[in-house]
């Protein structure tokens, strides 16, 4: 998460938001004038055309929102299909729900899927695939081709796409954010989540949403009410402001990002790691078997503890997105949603590899 301060319009929207008195419970499935601005931006940017009070939850982050739909649509002996590497609370999200997750690879350099093995994944105990683009820990975005054949196998076996979008202004070299809910066929079997933490740099206040069909939105808000009751009161009114910024905000922070991007890319390529480059996202996976070889260490997660000895640099071990270990050992994933200084700091520990 990142180490650098968040937008002083939005720390000044919650400070007013306190002072104004919103410090009680919230409607449970969200404040009006929220659920109203996430419904202009979703029509706005994604093409998803939503009814605020029909279609919008708000939960406690993009985590809450995901768990909360697993549970309001997966039953006892229903399969999930998962992309990997993924985000690690896919695959417990599901088994949490009695889903079995059948898992299907995105293999580097550009992090693409098989056809084939897509399809073989789906049966008639499919009930949902999750989709998250741009991609944690990879930086792929998923392509409007690659979202189309999705949406052809979800609609062949009446499946569910649950697609986590909390990277999408965060994109590289001219990348689309495509919403799979915007494609013909799929506005009533998608559950788009999102959350305000990344784009706008407040991780911790846990707002989020999802967006579906009135009768999926039915049973999320009923888990979601027993899950947390609401999300906090002053941040889902200052998350407003958030959600009304102008374009000169997307664009400064894509700049920045692509900054922060290109030096971290260029520090590891400039070391033993081998990076490959994202295309959306604040995360870079990089190739470390021959410092592994180097070090004689051929566990993951003792290279990254050896790691922080050498340089003081922590990175997760890339068997931490797999669902077998051997797929990730030789892979670590780094974070550059920090300030220069850091990055500055990790390129100068990184010049003795």
């Amino acid at each position: 998460f990142p180490d650098f301060g968040s937008p002083d319009i939005l720390k000044d929207a919650a400070k007013k938001a306190i002072d104004a008195e919103w410090n009680q419970y919230p409607i449970t499935f969200g404040e009006k004038e929220l659920r109203e601005a996430i419904a202009r931006k979703e029509k706005a940017y994604n093409g998803i055309d939503c009814d605020p009070e029909k279609e919008i939850t708000v939960t406690c982050g993009a985590s809450e929102a995901m768990i909360s739909t697993m549970m309001a649509l997966v039953n006892p002996g229903d399969e999930i299909i998962v992309f990997e590497p993924f985000y690690e609370n896919y695959g417990p999200d599901g088994i949490l729900s009695g889903a079995t997750p059948r898992y299907v690879r995105l293999r580097p350099p550009h992090w693409e899927f098989d056809e084939a093995e897509l399809k073989n994944a789906f049966n008639e105990k499919t009930k949902a695939i999750i989709i998250n683009t741009p991609n944690n820990p990879t930086g792929k975005v998923f392509s409007k081709y690659e979202l189309e054949k999705i949406a052809e196998l979800c609609i062949e076996w009446d499946a569910y796409a649950v697609t986590d979008e909390i990277y999408e202004h965060i994109l590289y070299d001219g990348e689309k954010h495509i919403s799979i809910a915007s494609l013909p066929g799929m506005e009533k079997r998608t559950v788009t989540i999102n959350s305000i933490s990344k784009t706008y740099s407040v991780t911790g206040w846990r707002v989020g949403w999802a967006i579906a069909d009135e009768r999926i939105t039915s049973r999320i808000r009923k888990v979601h009410d027993f899950f947390t009751v609401g999300a906090p009161t002053p941040f889902q009114h200052a998350s407003v402001t958030a959600l009304n910024l102008g374009e000169e905000y997307y664009r400064g922070l894509q700049e920045h990002y692509t900054q922060s991007r290109n030096h971290v890319f260029e520090t590891l390529e400039g070391s033993k790691f081998k990076p490959y480059r994202p295309k959306g996202a604040y995360y870079i996976i990089a190739d470390c078997e021959d410092l592994m070889n180097e070090y004689g260490i051929v566990d993951n997660y003792d290279f990254c503890i050896e790691l922080i000895k050498r340089t003081g640099v922590a990175v997760v071990p890339g068997t931490s997105f797999y669902s077998k270990k051997e797929y990730g050992m030789h892979q670590v994933r780094f974070c550059f949603s920090k300030k220069w200084e850091t990055l500055e700091n990790v390129r100068k520990a990184f010049k003795g590899l």
